[in-house]
């Protein structure tokens, strides 16, 4: 099975010693986000996950675990976030420069395949112009040069949950395909291919290929073994992403950005933080009375017989 870590929320820039300690412990408890008194109990051990897709704003804070990480022994891949957006809507992320030299130093550690740049939400408003995109991306394509081989990005879904919480407006088809065209005029010479994460719109002839950002393919290179995992169903119809075990909880980070669609309120986010515990099996909270646990079924996708390379 693989791991995601996390959709739901910013596990590497704020709680990687709760994960490694979950790690350690071989186990951990999630629940369900819509019945909170549902409860997994995900088995952590190398024979049964068979790699771990970190989502983060902020690599900082795992950079110094790296090598625990690495002595796990399942394949991973870090995906992290870089825009360029004001404090109006990324209120307390450290600045751009510091986000920048975290990113080149995690390229360094693991290599550029192992770190994926999401340039993520493309937001429109009058301040934020598809000029003032194309602009801005290929100055950050120039600073991630050589760190980084794939970028991955998206236009602004207007979840319920963002709804008022800023100025924007949805992208036409013609922005998307100017955008589009831009930013592979940017990438494409320093080596940076681009991918869009679960958009309808076809914007392969200007260079851009569909995403899986759960991606089996880059998992079975890491590895060296096919896996046998299938398209993940409860997301998008347009998402590419393989099948994987969700390790986060809603409502959990503190970054605030305003297009976030995983937290409800700077109020509840901050409520959730104050019942964290590192040794608890659950990201938020602890487990209680009125909660019924489950086991959850895990086991290897891994397809043993053959290897990946063989008859290439």
């Amino acid at each position: 099975m693989i791991l995601s870590v996390s959709r739901r929320t910013d596990i590497p820039a704020f709680y990687m010693d709760w994960f490694l300690r979950r790690l350690r412990e071989g186990w951990l408890v999630v629940s369900n986000p819509r019945a909170p008194h549902h409860l997994s109990r995900v088995r952590l051990t190398p024979d049964v996950v068979d790699g771990m897709v970190f989502w983060t704003k902020n690599p900082s804070p795992m950079l110094e675990c790296l090598h625990e990480l690495e002595a796990f022994g399942s394949p991973f891949y870090v995906q992290v976030t870089l825009n360029a957006y004001g404090a109006e809507l990324e209120p307390h992320l450290p600045p751009l420069e510091e986000r920048l030299a975290a990113f080149r130093r995690l390229s360094e550690a693991l290599g550029p395949e192992r770190v994926v740049w999401r340039y993520d939400p493309v937001l429109l408003n009058p301040a934020y112009s598809v000029g003032w995109h194309l602009h801005t991306f290929a100055d950050l394509a120039r600073e991630l040069r050589g760190s980084t081989q794939r970028c991955i990005f998206s236009f602004l879904d207007f979840y319920r949950k963002i709804q008022g919480k800023m100025d924007a407006r949805p992208a036409r088809p013609e922005e998307m395909e100017q955008l589009a065209a831009g930013f592979h005029e940017a990438a494409e010479p320093i080596g940076i291919q681009l991918f869009t994460c679960a958009e309808s719109i076809d914007l392969r002839p200007f260079g851009v290929e569909p995403a899986a950002c759960i991606d089996r393919a880059l998992l079975e290179r890491l590895s060296g073994c096919r896996l046998h995992v299938k398209k993940d169903p409860n997301q998008r119809a347009a998402c590419g992403c393989a099948e994987s075990v969700e390790v986060g909880c809603y409502d959990s980070c503190p970054y605030g950005c305003a297009y976030c669609y995983a937290a409800t309120s700077r109020e509840t986010v901050l409520q959730n933080i104050h019942r964290h515990s590192a040794v608890s099996p659950l990201l938020i909270g602890t487990p209680g009375p009125l909660d019924r646990i489950t086991e959850r079924k895990m086991e290897s996708c891994r397809v043993l017989q053959t290897s990946l390379f063989e008859n290439a």
